[in-house]
């Protein structure tokens, strides 16, 4: 009877403990999510941008992501924009050749 008392015990704290740790990987997750505040107004070095994401909220914008991991927020409005994200898109279909 004991063991069985203990047994119960044992699966009901794994089972706290399981979503416990779950909860908080999802939770951190998200927490880690950048978005666009403000804008940058000048035109960047496309040779130095390895990657983008589009954002439409708070505000719309593109996040270039360069080579070091800075993250810039400009306005998709802007010519240079588009024909820098065509160049990026450009240099990912030639690496998967």
């Amino acid at each position: 009877m004991k063991l069985c008392t203990a047994a119960i015990l044992l699966l009901f704290c794994l089972g706290i403990f399981t979503v416990h740790t779950a909860k908080g990987s999802a939770s951190s997750q998200s927490m880690r999510k950048v978005s666009c505040v403000t804008l940058s107004t000048k035109q960047l070095n496309v040779r130095t941008l390895v990657s983008y994401e589009k954002q439409k909220v708070p505000t719309e914008a593109i996040m270039f992501i360069t080579a070091k991991g800075i993250k810039i927020c400009v306005s998709p409005d802007h010519k240079w924009v588009q024909a820098a994200m065509k160049r990026i898109d450009e240099r990912r279909a030639a690496r998967r050749r």
